[in-house]
Order: C-alpha cells, then structure tokens, then sequence
C-alpha cells in the first residue's frame, strides 16, 4: 500500500460507509465536536476584532481543490524591479481562539484535521474553519500578512510577518487554475504566481531539495462496481506550494535567528536505505546514474510511468523520521529538513494544523519586536509530542482508508490474474514482496514458493480481497 497518498471516495456504497466507521471507532477518531466547543466557535466569529492595518487593496485570490471551504492562504504576487513581492496571507486563527478555552482544548486534542475518504474530520469547529476565519472570496478577515521578497533568480530575501484584515477576490480550484494560465485567460497575479513558482522550483533543485510527485488516488463507483485510479498534481499545484515552502523557509529563518520557536525537521536519509533504494531502482529498469545523488533521481521521475510510480512510492522511505523540534533560548541539535535542504516551519496551515498557530505568533512577536507570547512559550516543549501522536493518528487513518478501498475495488475479481511489477522484496524472506497492478492501481501484498524477481514483470493472482479484514493478498506461480 502506498504511503503518504490522498484517497478521494467518490462513492455512497453501504459496505464502504460501513468500513469507514469501523475505521472511525478502531482508531477513536474524534467525532462531532461537544456543544461547548461549537458555542465558543460561534462566539468566538461573532466577537472577532478585525486588526487596524488594512490591505484589503490587494486583490489576494486562493487557490484549493474545488469545493474547499477551509481556505487557509491567500496569494497576491507583485513585480518590485527585477524582482517580486510576495503576499501571502494565513487565516488568523489566534483572533479567534484564546489559550485554554473549549476550542484551543479541543483543537489541542485533535492536532490536526483529518483526511481520508472524501470526508474531513476538522482541527477547529466549521463555523471558524469554513465560515468566520476562512479566506473566502469577497469576505474581509483577519489574517497574518507575510510580505516576502523575492530577488529575480528566486532567491529569498527579506521576510516580514503582521496582522492585517485581507479580502480575497477570487477562489480559484487548481483545474481552473491550470485551464486559465493554459489558454491564457489567466490574470497578472497568477501569471507572476507561476514565474516565482518556477523560480523557486529551480532554487529548490540548486540547493540540493526535493518535492515527491506523490499522486492522489481516487475511487469512483459506477453500476455498483469500483475503480482505482491515481491523480497527478497539476504544475499550477506544484507553484502553488512553492509559495507555502517559501513562506515556511523565511519563517525558520526568523525563528533560529531569534532562537525561539518550533521547525519541521528531518534527518539525512541513512545510507543503508539509499542502497536499498539504488537496489529497487535496478529491479524495477529506472535508470540511476552512479554519480546521482537521490534529489537528481527523484526529479528525474514521471508518475505516468507505472515502474516509475513504483519508485517514487519507494522514495517515500527516505523521508522517515519527520518530527518537530521547539526551542527557547538554544537551537536543537536538528534544526534542517533534510529533504527541502534548508531549515523549515509549518505556518501557513493553521485552520488545519495545530503547530502552525504557535509558530505563526512566535513569528508575529519576533518581527514587532516583542516579547512571544507566555502562552505560546508554555506551550512549545509539549508541542511535538502532541503533533507526533496527531500525524501518527493520521497516518493511519489514511492506511487504513485506503486498504478498504483497494479490497472493495477488488472484491469480486478473487481469483483472476493481473499484470504487475514486483516492487519490493522482504529481505528475511524473499518469497514475501510487494506487487503494483497498474491496471487497478493497487499495490498490494505478493507471495511465492520461491524467490520473488524484483523488479519483473509477473502475472499475479488475486487470492484474497476481504473488504470486512481490509485485506487483499496476491500469489504468483
């Protein structure tokens, strides 16, 4: 099973509903949100005081899947000389939520929201994360203003963060988006957004980053029947989270310099696992060069390839290790995200991540130069305990989502036989591996009375798909 994959059901089947709730009660997910933390949101909007810095001169627009409602970033990009500034709103969160009331506990708890089958299980309750503190279009709101400057290679300049009311002009999804700058309808704001976009993807490639084309899966259900089929993101998707990095690089600079805060970090990939990799990448035919470092492979891949999908869910395994680091006076030992190759912050998520709320303010105090807040400070060295568990949670969830679906597209084809590619083998047994089926879009367990051949094509025989278990299990002869 894929790893770190975004499954879409777009399907009402009984047996399906039954499954995510067995999942929901297995996990303890959070379900409704209590009475008193739903009061405390709807005052909470009622009561909002807007900050007396306004911007809503500039034509911000949001860009998310099509019909998101928890919009957290609003973009506007502007021409300074030879270079640009970047303007990036964040849903000002703080402006509604006080430390310790029934929401901050309740959000607390959550960590983060949670996404797996085309529902969402919310940080924050709806009436804040789709109403009063979402940047919805032609709405005034209280934001955080990053204005970040960028010089005409890309390069990151001076990073500044405030509060500002901010209106959003217009909410765009990422296939319209893509269809405007494509037939050239597109307006000056996303035109320069795909400029800086690509500029930052080429900073990304020469400071020795990566990004994981890691696609979405979706599942759709016609005359009762499944199919599973994998979503590649759109180049307009890719720009649009160049501006979230940059805006999470520029926010650990102002942290380490100021020797306070909380970084998103990850560790060098252990050479064990690099050879492992290098081993993969033979079986499955995907050309490494021996002077290749792991980024250059990686950019080096299309998803529309199956042995290349196969690879980049590979690569996935070098990005374990993932964690928080909070700091108040001395910087941790840890302080890089090894796979963005530069020190990092989660800051522009907050309606959907707990952590980014605290560094976002960490960030506010550090540029006003004012003392960060006592609550935020108190906070800091419990918080990645409670982002870990949260992801861990999460992590799950998607797992197990996604295992339902894979055995309710399968569920009345045991017994047939598919063309696949063995990805993987156990190394303490290596009749026991990994095949992907392109054809449905699954990747699943494999066995064999002998050595499984990693990398080869093979027929593969459906011998369990155990929707109730979440199960599927193929042989080959």
């Amino acid at each position: 099973m894929p790893n770190n994959l975004v499954v879409r059901v777009n399907a009402s089947s009984p047996t399906l509903q039954a499954g995510l709730q067995a999942i929901a009660q297995e996990l303890e997910l959070p379900g409704e949100f209590p009475a008193d933390v739903t009061a405390a949101a709807e005052q909470a909007a009622a009561d909002v005081v807007l900050p007396e810095l306004d911007r809503t001169d500039l034509p911000f627009i949001t860009i998310d899947p099509a019909g998101s409602m928890d919009l957290d970033q609003a973009v506007h990009v502007e021409r300074a000389g030879s270079g640009f500034v970047v303007h990036y709103a964040i849903a000002d969160v703080a402006a509604f939520v006080r430390p310790g009331d029934p929401v901050d506990l309740e959000a607390n708890r959550r960590g983060e929201t949670l996404y797996g089958a085309g529902t969402r299980i919310p940080l924050h309750p709806p009436a804040l994360s789709e109403a009063a503190a979402s940047l919805l279009p032609e709405q005034v709101r209280p934001a955080l203003l990053w204005t970040i400057e960028v010089d005409a290679a890309g390069a990151l300049g001076k990073v500044h963060v405030e509060r500002a009311r901010v209106r959003s002009t217009a909410r765009w999804s990422y296939v319209d988006a893509q269809a405007a700058l494509d037939d050239g309808t597109a307006g000056e704001v996303l035109l320069l957004l795909r400029e800086v976009g690509r500029l930052r993807e080429q900073q990304e490639v020469d400071r020795g980053g990566i990004s994981l084309p890691l696609p979405e899966q979706e599942i759709d259900e016609s005359d009762g029947s499944f199919r599973l089929v994998f979503r590649q993101q759109l180049p307009v998707e890719q720009w649009n989270a160049q501006i979230s990095l940059l805006t999470g690089i520029g926010a650990a600079s102002l942290m380490v310099g100021a020797k306070v805060g909380l970084l998103r970090t990850l560790p060098p990939p252990d050479p064990r696992d690099v050879a492992r990799l290098r081993r993969v990448a033979k079986g499955l035919r995907v050309d490494w060069p021996s002077d290749w470092e792991y980024p250059e492979l990686v950019r080096s891949l299309d998803p529309t390839i199956s042995q290349h999908q196969a690879m980049v869910v590979a690569c996935t395994r070098l990005l374990r290790g993932s964690g928080y680091a909070a700091f108040d006076g001395q910087l941790p030992e840890q302080t890089r995200h090894s796979a963005i190759a530069a020190e990092y912050a989660h800051v522009t998520a907050p309606l959907r991540r707990l952590g980014d709320r605290y560094a976002g303010e960490t960030c506010l105090a550090i540029c006003a130069g004012t003392p960060v807040p006592d609550w935020v400070r108190e906070a800091l060295p419990g918080l990645p305990k409670t982002l870990q568990d949260s992801a861990r949670r999460a992590s799950a969830y998607g797992r197990a989502v996604l295992d339902l679906v894979e055995a309710a597209v399968l569920a009345d084809r045991v017994g047939e036989e598919f063309d696949g590619v063995v990805t993987s083998v156990r190394e303490d047994d290596p009749a026991q591996g990994v095949v992907v089926l392109a054809e449905v879009g699954v990747e699943a367990p494999v066995s064999a009375s002998q050595p499984l051949p990693l990398g080869e094509d093979v027929k593969a025989r459906l011998t369990t798909a155990d929707v109730a278990a979440r199960k599927v299990a193929f042989t080959v002869a």
